[in-house]
């Protein structure tokens, strides 16, 4: 069965082609010179002093790319370019949903401003050595093809 609904505050949560009352959190694989950032949090409790993706929720009216370059402004304290949508999407806690951007860092340092107590700046072969959050793992294996490969990596194709 169908339900209509003449209550417009009923659909104010419709973002490209997302489930009604799915909330999509977007985070950003922010690079710099060959390096993805880590971020470990410091809140809630039950996830602090695992690491993930720097990010947060996508607000109504805002583009994913206009969240992920507003969130990282607040929690990090950077000017970043948002790049590709990684592919796929993973589920937090029921009714959130993550999907994930590479993003370029512009200008700025980036400090753990909000709901992290420390940054990292991993290459791919540190990518391992933190204790990522389970939904970000997919994504951070991702992130780690695209990384760009620093000429100090030596890497063989």
């Amino acid at each position: 069965m169908t339900e209509r609904t003449t209550d417009p505050a009923a659909h104010h949560e419709h973002h490209h082609g997302t489930d009604p009352g799915v909330v999509v959190v977007v985070a950003g694989a922010v690079y710099d010179r060959g390096r993805l950032l880590a971020a470990r949090r410091s809140a809630p409790a039950e996830l602090a002093g695992r690491w993930e993706l720097p990010g947060g929720k996508l607000e109504p009216g805002e583009s994913p790319e206009e969240a992920l370059v507003r969130e990282l402004r607040e929690e990090l304290g950077v000017e970043t370019e948002p790049g590709e949508r990684i592919p796929g999407e993973w589920p937090l806690k029921p009714g959130y949903v993550l999907r994930v951007w590479t993003a370029r860092l512009l200008s700025g340092q980036p400090r753990p401003l909000e709901d992290h107590d420390e940054l990292r700046w991993l290459s791919r072969h540190e990518l391992d050595s933190v204790d990522w959050l389970d939904q970000d793992r997919p994504a951070v294996a991702e992130a780690a093809l695209r990384l760009p490969t620093a000429p100090v990596d030596g890497a063989r194709d």
